[in-house]
C-alpha cells in the first residue's frame, strides 16, 4: 500500500447517497414499526447492502427496477458474480425476501416508479433431502429401548404407551401430528386397520402390522388405563401423565428417549421413522404409487424422494458385490 493510501472502501461505503438514504429509511421502519432485533437488522443490512451495490454497479436506480434485473442480480448472488461470495440456495432465498420487503416498502411509500418488481421473481428451489433412514436392527434397538421402563410413577404403563407408539410410527408411516391425533375409534383391530388425519384434515385408511397391533392391545390393557384415571375422559388414544391427549413435543422426547437409550443418533426424530417405514417397503418392493397412498403425499413426486434413498443404497450393494463394478477405479 502507497504511503498514505486509506483502507478499501466496505460495501455500504460505496453505496449511492440516495441508495444509502433508501436503506436506512427502510431499516428504520424495520426497528421502528415492525420492532426486528439487531441480529436480524444486521442480516437485513448486509442483504440489501449487496443488492444495492449491484444496482449501482449496473448503473440501475432503485425505484426504476424491473423483474429481469432482479432476476440477474439473483444469478449472480448464485455464482458470485458479483464478487461476493456464491450462495446457495437458502440464502440466496433470504437475501432476496429483504429486497422484497425493500421493494415492498418502497411501493406503499408511492417512491417507486415500477411498483414491486421482485414479487414476480420465483426464490431459488431449496434442495429437497431426506434423513438417512434407519436399518431395520436400528429400528428394533429404538423399539427395544422404548419398551424399558424408566423410573417414577407410571414408568410401566408409559413404557407400553411409548412402545406402542413407536410401533405405529413405524408399522403406518404416521407423521407425528397423526399418531397423536388418533383417538380409540380410529383403530380397528378386527380390520387390522387405522384411520389418519392427515394434512388439510384429510383421512386416509392404513394397514396396521400385527406387531403394532399387539404393542397397541397391550398398552390399552395394561397401560392407558391407570394414565386414564389422572384425567377428566378423553377419546385420545396416547395420553401424558395427566391423563392428557400426548403432545406433539412430548411425543418427539419419547422418540429422543429411546434412541438415547439405544446409542442411536441424537437426530433421530419421529419423522425418521416414517422415512424409515417408506424407505423399507420400497426395498421390499412396493410400487411409489402404493407407497405415495400409504403416506398420504398429494403428489407422487414428493414419494419418488425416496426411491433415491434407495437407489443409493442399491449402488452400495452393487458397487461392493459386482466383480466389474468398479470397485477403486
Amino acid at each position: 500500500m502507497s504511503e498514505g493510501a486509506g483502507p478499501h472502501p466496505t460495501r455500504e461505503q460505496t453505496l449511492r447517497p440516495g441508495d444509502r438514504r433508501v436503506l436506512e429509511q427502510y431499516l428504520n421502519h424495520l426497528r421502528i414499526e415492525r420492532g426486528l432485533s439487531a441480529n436480524t437488522l444486521s442480516a437485513y443490512r448486509r442483504d440489501l447492502v449487496r443488492y444495492l451495490s449491484h444496482l449501482a454497479a449496473e448503473r440501475i436506480d432503485p425505484m426504476q427496477v424491473d423483474p429481469a434485473q432482479v432476476t440477474a442480480w439473483l444469478q449472480d448472488l448464485r455464482t458470485g458474480a458479483d464478487g461476493g461470495a456464491p450462495l446457495a440456495a437458502s440464502s440466496a432465498a433470504r437475501s432476496l425476501a429483504a429486497v422484497r420487503g425493500l421493494h415492498a416498502f418502497l411501493d406503499a411509500e408511492r417512491v417507486s416508479g415500477t411498483g414491486d418488481p421482485s414479487r414476480l421473481v420465483p426464490a431459488p428451489a431449496r434442495p429437497r433431502t431426506l434423513p438417512h433412514p434407519l436399518g431395520i436392527d436400528e429400528v428394533l434397538a429404538l423399539l427395544e429401548a422404548a419398551a424399558r421402563p424408566g423410573t417414577g410413577p407410571l414408568s410401566t404403563e408409559r413404557a407400553l404407551r411409548d412402545r406402542a407408539l413407536l410401533e405405529l410410527l413405524y408399522g403406518i408411516g404416521a407423521r407425528i401430528s397423526e399418531a397423536t391425533g388418533l383417538d380409540l375409534d380410529d383403530i380397528d383391530r378386527t380390520q387390522r386397520a387405522a384411520v389418519l388425519r392427515g394434512k388439510g384434515d384429510k383421512h386416509r385408511v392404513v394397514p396396521v402390522g400385527r406387531y403394532a397391533l399387539e404393542a397397541v392391545d397391550a398398552y390399552l390393557t395394561r397401560g392407558r388405563p391407570a394414565l386414564a384415571s389422572r384425567g377428566r375422559g378423553t377419546p385420545a388414544l396416547f395420553l401424558g401423565s395427566r391423563g392428557t391427549r400426548l403432545t406433539r413435543q412430548a411425543a418427539w422426547q419419547v422418540v429422543q428417549r429411546a434412541a438415547t437409550d439405544a446409542e442411536l443418533s441424537a437426530t433421530i426424530s419421529p419423522h425418521t421413522l416414517r422415512h424409515s417405514y417408506a424407505t423399507h417397503l420400497l426395498q421390499g418392493g412396493a410400487d411409489v404409487r402404493s407407497v405415495q397412498e400409504l403416506l398420504g403425499h398429494a403428489s407422487v413426486t414428493t414419494t419418488q424422494l425416496y426411491t433415491q434413498v434407495t437407489v443409493d443404497s442399491l449402488r452400495e450393494i452393487h458397487a461392493g458385490a459386482h466383480p466389474r463394478a468398479g470397485r477403486g477405479a
